[in-house]
């Protein structure tokens, strides 16, 4: 999901010497104000097992912290229960009241060869931004997708680190409320219908995150942003702001890691450098770490497809 932020000369000048401006890195220290160091860490939501790796310097950082704040809060196992109620339509509103007969059946017909945890007759009515979801998911070649936050939750738990969340399931959940369903419905029939181009641009994705290359996973989400440009304030700036303040009043409490999607990180607008105009310093870490090493393995479809810009 997401930014335009580079400025332009030094976009031209990255561009023509073949190097990115940001450090290829996940992991960033924080200090300065006089606070215990902490440390930003960006994650992928949808990764499979092999490739969600900690690096020592992570697993450093969260043995060395207070507590861990992700976007919500991944410990509290009721509230994950009970966020069932919030994927849920307005409104008592399907898919089928959104969508025409044929856009319908081909969603429909998707799900049924793509099988999910839950049943289609479920999932008509969730909000239909939650059900694209589903199929970047599926575009992965694993049988599970849990993303870098397990791994860094089962690292957690033999230090036995509190775990909180910047926000709530609900306000995530409601934040597709104020986006129309019409609008969502009609990307969803796009992700269908684009299935196997989204594959490609997934498979992109994730071979960025494992180069920790945060221009390149800003670049692959404007371009592939699920037609959700419009709403990039909504779903990303505003909420990165509201962090960047939050942030400000936890961080001279306690050391912390925060760990929310790596697309929250770069830009004039990310996370980044809206903790420096706070006044922190924000500094990148080396973190060397298996999954850097599997960037370089891609199949040769993989680099077909980065050649042609697909």
């Amino acid at each position: 999901m997401i930014r335009k932020t580079i400025l332009l000369a030094a976009g031209l000048l990255a561009g023509a010497l073949g190097f990115s401006q940001t450090p290829h890195t996940l992991l960033w220290r924080i200090s300065g104000k006089n606070i215990k160091p902490s440390y930003l860490f960006g994650t992928m939501h949808v990764l499979c097992p092999q490739d969600a790796v900690l690096g020592d310097s992570l697993k450093k950082a969260i043995a060395a912290v207070d507590e861990i704040y992700f976007e919500i809060d991944l410990s509290d196992m009721m509230g994950m229960l009970t966020a069932m109620k919030y994927m849920r339509m307005n409104g008592d509103k399907k898919l089928s009241d959104l969508l025409k007969p044929d856009e319908y059946t081909r969603v429909k017909n998707y799900f049924s060869r793509h099988a999910s945890a839950l049943p289609f007759s479920m999932l008509e009515r969730f909000k239909p931004m939650l059900v694209s979801g589903l199929i970047e998911e599926q575009a992965l070649d694993c049988e599970t997708a849990d993303g870098m936050e397990l791994s860094i939750m089962q690292e957690s738990k033999s230090h036995e680190k509190k775990i909180n969340g910047l926000e709530t399931v609900a306000f995530q959940a409601g934040l597709f409320d104020s986006i129309p369903y019409t609008e969502q419905a009609k990307e969803l029939v796009n992700g269908v219908d684009s299935a196997e181009e989204n594959k490609k641009a997934t498979r992109m994705l994730v071979n960025a995150y494992k180069a920790q290359d945060l221009d390149k996973i800003d670049e692959l989400s404007q371009k592939y942003d699920g037609g959700m440009n419009g709403y990039m304030d909504l779903l990303l700036y505003g909420r990165n702001r509201k962090w960047a303040k939050k942030l400000d009043s936890l961080l001279p409490q306690k050391s912390l890691l925060i760990a929310v999607g790596a697309a929250h990180l770069p830009g004039k607008q990310g996370v980044i450098e809206l903790l420096r105009k706070e006044g922190y310093t924000v500094e990148p870490v080396k973190n060397e770490v298996q999954m850097g090493q599997v960037a370089e393995r891609e199949t040769a479809d993989d680099r077909k497809n980065n050649q042609q810009g697909l």
